[in-house]
């Protein structure tokens, strides 16, 4: 009987050669990843409650989101319109969820 296998190469994956940029992208994306939680952790240590704190809050762990989604999920390297097309239906249904959360705070006072 023969052999009828065909052996197919992946480009870009024939060795190792890749192998220390793609670990210097890992240990930075760590290193950038463990900054802002420090920071977080920091502000959340050192400062007092309130509305100043939360948007700091928010607006960090939105960075990290962004960083964790291009980097972990490549979304970074992917062609323009696919990002938009996964950000602004994203930016939409958050966008809803406040309006909701918001109008439906507001319904009980009217009763």
């Amino acid at each position: 009987m023969s052999d009828n296998s065909t052996q197919f190469d992946a480009p870009g994956h024939a060795g190792t050669e890749n192998a220390p940029a793609a670990t210097a992208i890992i240990w930075r994306t760590f290193w950038v990843l463990a900054g802002i939680t420090a920071v977080e952790f920091a502000l959340a240590y050192f400062m007092k409650a309130g509305g100043f704190r939360t948007s700091l809050f928010v607006i960090m762990t939105l960075v990290k989101a962004f960083f964790i989604v291009g980097e972990f999920m490549h979304l970074k390297h992917e062609v323009k319109s696919l990002i938009w097309a996964i950000v602004v239906p994203v930016v939409f249904i958050v966008w809803l969820l406040l309006a909701l959360l918001t109008e439906g705070g507001h319904i009980f006072e009217l009763r």
